[in-house]
């Protein structure tokens, strides 16, 4: 797809020791299946491709309508912009580790969908960690599909044309877009519905991945060529972790408190809304929020605080000069001008951003899984302590308010 605009642009590669590797999974094949990205430690590849970011022209079409602009219009602009660039991971690539890989489900945000955020996972998978990047099927992201079977008429008139994407030939693909609020709707019931069956859904991918890992075969139903029993007995399950970005922000807490498997989150520039506060004091593991700078307000900042415990570490950071989308891979693919103008960019180098960002993560996780790893040479980071980030907020928040 596309014709490269790219003058130098691109998602940076991976920093950790490990090649990464990336593949898709879905089952059932309904809506109510489980369909992620999965990122991996790798071996190096000679032949291995790495995949398109944006998979296919319906992500085109769903992020038009998201932004509520054209879809032929928007699809020419966007082929342009963004269709030369690729994930850093080699497309199914086989599995490679000396040691068990901990584990982490990352939930994307409003409008966004599986590989939107590569740049973040990829380094997860690249310093050992297996990451399954999920894409909501509650009406959240921009693009998602599913399949529904034939009906006869369909399997007598056979050929179907073909779609984006391999399948049994008993299935049709069926695409679903995002839903905008309707005039006059309520918005909290949908958003705190969609942030319930958010929260499910990376449930059920990390107990498919448990299933995986338990040796049990499990059907794809993408016709992918990578082996998944290689993951046999390759994840550390007692080291899980859950992490989002915006309404997966929101996710993160709200899968908490409904899995204890998970055993701490990160909350990359939360969205609070969606979640009924009442769940707050039943959320024990430690979360650490790592916030935008222009992003973030009262409101929101005070439903943070009301997470904070005497007992159990919750931790923010402020990234300076961020913006909302400073954690998507947007930020690195557009050119300064376009990227503030669209404020995929803000005034720090998004490279700099990402790095604090990862690092801070990686030390966070290491304090919280008990990883036996070198990430807590960035512990720093988690009080704020560089020059480029504010410890907790830089959001004024009245008392009364929490």
């Amino acid at each position: 797809m596309g014709n490269a605009c790219s003058n130098n642009l691109g998602i940076p590669p991976a920093k950790g020791p490990n090649a990464v590797g990336c593949t898709d999974f879905m089952m059932d094949h309904t809506t109510q299946g489980t369909f992620f990205r999965l990122y991996y430690p790798c071996q190096e590849s000679e032949s291995a491709e790495k995949p398109d970011w944006i998979p296919c022209r319906e992500y085109f079409n769903g992020l038009a309508d998201f932004m509520k602009i054209n879809r032929s219009l928007s699809e020419k602009i966007f082929n342009y912009l963004f269709g030369s660039f690729k994930i850093p991971a080699y497309l199914d690539a086989p599995f490679k580790t000396n040691e068990k890989c901990p584990v982490v489900i990352f939930s994307h945000g409003l409008g966004a969908f599986r590989t939107l955020y590569s740049a973040i996972c990829a380094e997860l998978a690249s310093q050992g960690f297996i990451v399954a990047s999920v894409e909501h099927r509650d009406e959240s992201a921009s693009a998602t599909y599913y399949f529904r079977e034939k009906c006869e008429s369909e399997r007598r008139d056979e050929p179907l044309p073909k779609t984006s994407v391999s399948a049994p030939d008993n299935l049709v693909e069926e695409w679903m877009y995002y839903r905008a609020l309707q005039h006059g709707e309520s918005e909290f019931p949908l958003r705190n519905k969609q942030v319930k069956q958010r929260a499910d859904e990376c449930i059920r991918a990390l107990d498919k991945l448990i299933e995986i890992n338990s040796g049990i075969s499990v059907q794809n139903v993408l016709q992918t060529q990578f082996d998944w029993t290689t993951l046999e007995n390759s994840m550390d399950l007692c080291r899980i972790a859950v992490i989002g970005h915006s309404f997966g922000g929101a996710t993160v807490i709200e899968a908490l408190c409904k899995e204890v498997k998970f055993k701490c989150g990160v909350a990359l520039d939360a969205w609070m809304f969606p979640i009924d506060e009442e769940i707050f004091p039943r959320v024990k593991q430690p979360i650490f929020f790592i916030n935008s700078e222009k992003f973030q307000w009262a409101g929101n900042i005070s439903r943070m605080k009301k997470l904070e415990s005497a007992l159990i570490q919750r931790k923010m950071i402020t990234i300076r000069g961020t913006v909302h989308q400073s954690f998507p891979d947007f930020t690195f693919l557009t050119g300064n001008w376009i990227g503030k103008l669209m404020k995929l960019k803000g005034d720090i180098d998004p490279e700099i951003a990402m790095d604090l960002s990862n690092k801070a993560t990686l030390a966070f996780l290491q304090r919280h899984l008990g990883l036996e790893k070198d990430f807590n040479q960035w512990d720093p980071l988690i009080d704020g302590k560089d020059d480029n980030l504010i410890p907790g907020t830089n959001v004024t928040v009245l008392q009364s308010a929490i």
